[in-house]
């Protein structure tokens, strides 16, 4: 896991550039959402014209929803927990799976102020899930208070599927500063 250098770019010049890329390569976007609590699909539909590639997301805030409506496996969540590769990978799959995307993006961790499961804020794991049947997952070891925490995962998983999409760094040629 890498910390955070400077401020996130803004959240809505990758939410344009991973449309943009969804739009000329024909995909969609489907979106599981943890501890960033609907801001990354906000991110997606404050672009004008998202609805051209994105189908929508399911907040999972709580457990039961993460095992009960995106399907993941009771077994991940007993072994690894909800902050996890493993889940976000499952949640990313969930909601690609359930919505029919091409692409899904899935963010789980711990905005804080308090620990969960043993970690502290800023433990993040940001998950792709696309149609080639591969999944990419990143840890993230994030500082700053909650709405930094969560703006700056936001950033990273448009970042992280504007890089797939494109085969390189994102468009502008900024990276979030952990994607480095």
């Amino acid at each position: 896991m890498t910390s955070t250098g400077p401020a996130a770019p803004h959240a809505h010049e990758h939410a344009h550039e991973a449309l943009d890329a969804l739009v000329a390569s024909g995909a969609s976007l489907a979106v599981a959402e943890s501890l960033t609590g609907g801001r990354l699909a906000a991110a997606v539909t404050g672009v004008p014209g998202a609805s051209r590639a994105f189908l929508g997301g399911v907040v999972s805030y709580a457990t039961e929803v993460k095992v009960d409506v995106l399907g993941v496996p009771a077994a991940v969540v007993d072994e690894h927990g909800v902050v996890s590769a493993a889940c976000a990978a499952a949640m990313a799959a969930g909601v690609r799976r359930l919505l029919g995307a091409s692409y899904a993006l899935a963010t789980t961790g711990v905005a804080g102020p308090e620990r969960q499961e043993g970690h502290p804020p800023g433990t993040v794991f940001v998950a792709l899930a696309g149609p080639d049947g591969l999944s990419e997952v990143v840890g993230l070891a994030l500082s700053g208070d909650r709405a930094r925490i969560q703006a700056d995962t936001v950033a990273t998983a448009l970042d992280l599927l504007t890089r797939r999409l494109v085969g390189k760094q994102s468009a502008s040629g900024s990276v979030a500063p952990h994607l480095r």
